[in-house]
């Protein structure tokens, strides 16, 4: 294996992964299997992204230097670490299959056998990590292009390449080979919605079987020093209205990797199936990357932690991604298209939440506590289009289980302790969606310091003290309670202590407020100016924030 192959595999690996990304947002409209989350072309994207990095680790040295065997071991590694959904992580035991095999001829150029080799294990391997192996998929492409491989390679007049063959040669002859094996793909993804009813009625190929084919087309662009070969198919992208099938009862797409001495893959696949279904447990006995698509990703994770160290946890709220696939294919676009810095906000009610997604954040259901779990939270920061986020925990219970998610991100994410979904909602105009999550986080904590709380609710309970009973207003200010009593004088006490030295209040009105919007104004004190916004909300008859 002479020094340039290492050179010669980084430069296919990046225009395989160039030619991936460049398509990746078709491949996300024809994801209909198992579930329309749309998401295959950015997990597949992950996956040769990882692969990449590990080859820009080892920046430049010599095999010879480094080692074949480190050098497959790093690559199937980081495709493993790297992998996210059904389609990484096949595609990760399809790169783990070819790196092993490769690792095993020690010695041999890259040539038809050793990739036919190659190409026959990675399928074993892809195969291998699905419990229930469904044909039509990436699996039966991946399986299409072993095979013509393997035929082709009884009929070449030059199968084998000698010490002394040149780095042209060696391009050719591969080129010829993973030409012959594109066409093979080509094939298997047209024939998909003929193996699998899902894809039939949908009007859609197989997301990551055509996936694989962009890949290899650009492996061929880099051999041929040329542009990728020309792919098309003959079913238009999915409708808006997919059948329902199978993984469609659960809600969150969960991976996470686990570390750890003596892991067993098959002691794990029946537990995790008891809490939802498309599982994969991959790896091997130090190293595990696991997806589950569950209702419960804690219990997924608590599975685990008793035998090794989880990491890398990522979660994705399916019903979000199949949200913004149909509005992707309806043509709903945003016109700001892809955000620098995003944000996820807890919120209850549906008058908040559209006041939240307005200002473009992603709302997380805060229910009636104001209590969503980490993992919750962790699904809303993955699910946000941009490439780092802030969070509004919005609630003094959910800064910690904020923290906590933002930190298991591997996508950069920063808190901002908000105490209340006024707060949050004022504080987010200082936002800019172009600069990054530090300087939004320190942006936004700003503009909330100069800002003023208040509230007025029905009592939960009878105080104590004997001041109100259960069901009787109550107002607050910064906190502290300050009126309570009838309706009406509890909120025109809470707004004059409120709006001292303000100029602006802004009121959230909640669910059934007892006074109506006129009865409200009439209230607030002379000078200063009303905002009045619908929230919905279940706790509050009024959130009132004042500037």
């Amino acid at each position: 294996m002479p020094d340039d192959s290492l050179v010669r595999f980084r430069r296919v690996v990046s225009a395989a992964l160039a030619e991936l990304e460049s398509r990746r947002q078709e491949v996300n409209d024809l994801n209909v299997f198992p579930v329309a989350d749309g998401d295959t072309g950015d997990n597949m994207a992950l996956t040769m992204r990882a692969v990449m990095n590990e080859l820009d680790r080892l920046n430049g040295q010599p095999v010879d230097v480094i080692g074949r065997d480190a050098i497959v071991s790093g690559v199937a590694r980081a495709a493993l670490l790297g992998a996210r959904g059904n389609s990484g992580v096949i595609l990760s035991q399809i790169v783990r299959g070819a790196a092993e095999e490769l690792a095993s001829r020690r010695g041999e150029l890259v040539d038809p056998v050793l990739v036919s080799a190659a190409f026959a294990r990675a399928a074993d391997a892809a195969y291998a990590s699905v419990r229930d192996p469904a044909e039509g998929t990436m699996l039966s492409a991946m399986r299409a292009m072993a095979r013509r491989v393997a035929h082709d390679l009884a009929h070449m007049d030059t199968r084998r390449l000698g010490p002394d063959a040149s780095a042209e040669q060696q391009d050719e002859l591969l080129a010829e080979v993973l030409g012959n094996a594109l066409q093979a793909g080509k094939e298997a993804v047209e024939r998909g919605p003929e193996q699998l009813a899902i894809l039939r009625e949908s009007g859609v190929v197989d997301a990551g079987a055509y996936g694989l084919t962009v890949i290899l087309a650009g492996c061929l662009a880099a051999l041929r020093g040329e542009r990728a070969p020309e792919l098309e198919h003959q079913y238009a992208p999915a409708p808006l209205h997919q059948p329902e099938h199978e993984s469609s009862s659960f809600r969150y797409c969960t991976n996470f990797a686990v570390t750890g001495e003596r892991l067993h893959s098959g002691h794990f696949t029946p537990l995790l199936e008891e809490i939802g279904d498309s599982v994969l447990v991959v790896g091997d006995e130090r190293t595990l990357r696991v997806h589950v698509h569950t209702d419960e990703p804690a219990r997924a994770v608590e599975l685990f932690e008793a035998v090794g160290e989880v990491s890398r946890v990522d979660v994705a709220d399916m019903r979000e991604q199949a949200a913004h696939r149909a509005a992707r294919l309806s043509g709903d676009r945003s016109p700001a298209g892809h955000a620098t810095c995003g944000v996820v906000a807890v919120a209850s009610g549906h008058g908040m939440a559209r006041l939240y997604e307005e200002l473009g954040a992603l709302v997380v259901d805060g229910g009636a506590t104001m209590n969503p779990s980490t993992y919750e939270l962790l699904a809303g920061i993955h699910s946000v289009p941009a490439g780092e986020v802030i969070v509004l925990p919005n609630s003094p219970n959910v800064v910690l289980a904020a923290e906590r998610a933002a930190e298991l991100s591997e996508k950069p994410a920063r808190v901002v302790a908000t105490t209340a979904p006024q707060e949050g909602l004022v504080a987010l105009f200082a936002l800019d969606p172009a600069r990054g999550a530090v300087e939004n986080a320190h942006a936004v904590d700003e503009a909330r310091a100069g800002l003023r709380l208040g509230g007025v609710a029905p009592a939960a309970r009878d105080d104590p003290q004997g001041r109100f009973r259960e069901g009787e207003a109550v107002g607050y200010v910064d906190g502290a309670l300050v009126a309570w009593g009838d309706p009406a004088p509890t909120l025109a006490a809470t707004l004059e202590r409120l709006a001292a030295g303000a100029e602006l209040i802004t009121c959230i009105e909640g669910e059934r407020p007892p006074l109506s919007p006129e009865e409200l104004r009439r209230r607030l004190p002379d000078g200063v100016e009303l905002e009045l916004h619908q929230g919905g909300q279940p706790a509050w008859w009024w959130l009132l924030c004042a500037e």
